[in-house]
């Protein structure tokens, strides 16, 4: 009777053993979710839409928080997003008051960073405002690090992995040389074009496909009068900044501006990109330069309108948001991004047909909101496809400055006296009064890179790339430098706009052109 227990016994084990193997078998075998998190004691997370929020709570015993957010993003973005973040169970679990953006230039957000931290109420995030801005944090050193191993960004981490690598040649976020995670992008954009249809058949004009069209005479046929183009200062607009950075990187340096000063004498000239997108909706102007989604609200307000990227010469941006190393509520600033990333959060604001930004996470979609925007569906399947220019995002961060400062000085300020010598010089062209020898010659005489006096060597130079990046950064912090440099630039720039009316008179006159 021993020896059958015994046998019965060691059966037992036995199977007890086989039934563990195949337990650990199995269990290696079964898929994890992206992150680990608290559960109740049902076993199942209490919100599953934010299954990490259990999690979170657990890290942090801080309630009665208002988070405080620096951005680029406009204020339908901005209220719809307190709207939905304040009502979620994400801000109401961890004790999330009120989050107060701040709406920043980008050229002042250090300062405000410094100054908000030194006045005891340090900025927690900062959001939308594109790469070259982000990287520009990044390599001042005011973005946090992220280490997606550590369990403080175990949200983020989950939320991201749910986001394409790559979207149209594009990275969707920012990881360093130790694997760290700078920033990630939370909603997608491409650049180009908004036209009015109805504008464009009234006054007889084409409709542009690629950036140089933009600057053809044709669209200066009504100057001074009637503009017919709309695009923003780059001193306060960072959409139209890359706008402009994508042609010069697109057609090259003396192209580039040889497009951009003809654009600009063909356009008005407006203080924000949503100026220069309702333009185009009021029938204002015929073409706008805008960033896609306002090219998508405007089809949405006005049927007549239409967004065009021109293929091959724009780019796939993931708009960013990043983490602040002077936060003080590092538990709820993880919360806030991880939500803006979730399909159920902030993904859902972009849906929203007074915004319709393209949703970088595209679980989105699966979603009840998400399957009623089919068109946005297919306008992001349309970027991951998207035929775009190989765009240099460390030659941005080196040259953007100096971009945005030149861009100022010799194409906004004396826009009046560029616009009068383009409009007679595009106009008598045109008409036929002078031969395209002489209008080729006066449009790149108006538009070639100035030769001035640079304020540090104290020797004539010319603003060429190389020029560009050598000062970009004494412009950003050297208000002599910078003073010198603008008003220099404005002053040869109106000068050489007078002398085209010279040389147009010439060119009226049946004089030769002049040599090179």
């Amino acid at each position: 009777m021993a020896r059958a227990l015994t046998r019965l016994q060691a059966l037992f084990i036995l199977v007890v053993v086989i039934i563990a193997v195949i337990g650990v078998f199995l269990g290696a075998r079964t898929l994890t979710p992206p992150v680990t998190s608290t559960t109740t004691t049902t076993g199942k997370p209490t919100y599953p839409e934010y299954p990490w929020l259990d999690q979170l709570k657990q890290l942090t015993t801080e309630r009665n928080i208002e988070l405080i957010v620096i951005t680029r993003h406009e204020q339908s973005i901005l209220s719809e997003t307190t709207k939905e973040f304040l009502n979620s169970p994400v801000a109401k679990e961890l004790g999330i008051v009120n989050i107060r953006f701040l709406s920043v230039s980008a050229e002042l957000w250090s300062s405000y960073i410094d100054n908000a931290a030194k006045a005891g109420k340090p900025i927690d995030v900062a959001w939308g405002g594109g790469p070259t801005l982000f990287n520009t944090m990044d390599s001042m050193g005011y973005l946090l690090p992220i280490d997606l191993s550590k369990p403080e960004f175990q949200a983020i981490k989950y939320e991201m992995d749910k986001i394409p690598r790559v979207i149209g040649g594009a990275e969707t976020y920012k990881v360093d040389q130790n694997g760290l995670v700078r920033w990630i992008g939370a909603s997608v954009s491409s650049f180009g074009f908004t036209v009015n249809l109805v504008r464009l058949n009234q006054y007889g004009l084409p409709t542009p496909q690629k950036w140089e069209d933009l600057a053809s005479p044709v669209y200066a046929k009504y100057l001074p009068d009637i503009p017919q183009i709309s695009t923003a200062d780059p001193t306060m607009s960072t959409s139209n900044t890359r706008i402009f950075e994508i042609i010069l990187q697109a057609k090259g340096w003396d192209e580039g501006w040889r497009i951009l000063t003809l654009l600009a004498a063909n356009a008005i000239i407006y203080s924000g990109s949503s100026d220069a997108r309702d333009a185009v909706i009021r029938g204002d102007v015929a073409i706008g330069t805008t960033i896609d989604f306002y090219g998508y609200m405007a089809q949405q307000v006005n049927p007549n309108c239409k967004y065009i990227a021109p293929q091959g010469e724009t780019i796939i941006n993931s708009d960013p948001i990043a983490i602040l190393n002077t936060t003080r509520h590092l538990i709820h600033a993880v919360a806030f991004v991880a939500w803006v990333l979730n399909e159920y959060g902030g993904q859902q604001v972009w849906l929203n047909p007074d915004i319709n930004r393209l949703p970088v996470n595209p679980y989105v979609f699966n979603t009840t909101q998400g399957q009623s925007r089919q068109d946005l569906k297919q306008a992001l399947q349309d970027a991951l496809n998207a035929q775009s220019i190989l765009f240099n995002e460390t030659l941005s961060a080196n040259w953007v400055y100096s971009v945005i400062y030149y861009f100022k000085a010799t194409l906004v300020n004396p826009h009046d006296d560029l616009q009068a010598a383009w409009a007679r010089i595009a106009q008598a062209y045109l008409n036929g009064k002078i031969s395209k020898e002489w209008f080729d010659y006066l449009s790149m005489y108006i538009s070639k890179p100035l030769t001035f006096t640079d304020p540090v060597t104290g020797k004539q130079t010319s603003f060429t790339l190389d020029y560009a990046v050598f000062i970009n950064q004494r412009l950003q912090k050297d208000t002599a430098v910078y003073q010198s440099l603008m008003s220099q630039w404005e002053q040869l720039a109106r000068q050489r706009y007078l002398n085209a009316l010279n040389l147009l008179n010439d060119a009226l006159a049946g004089k030769p052109v002049p040599s090179s």
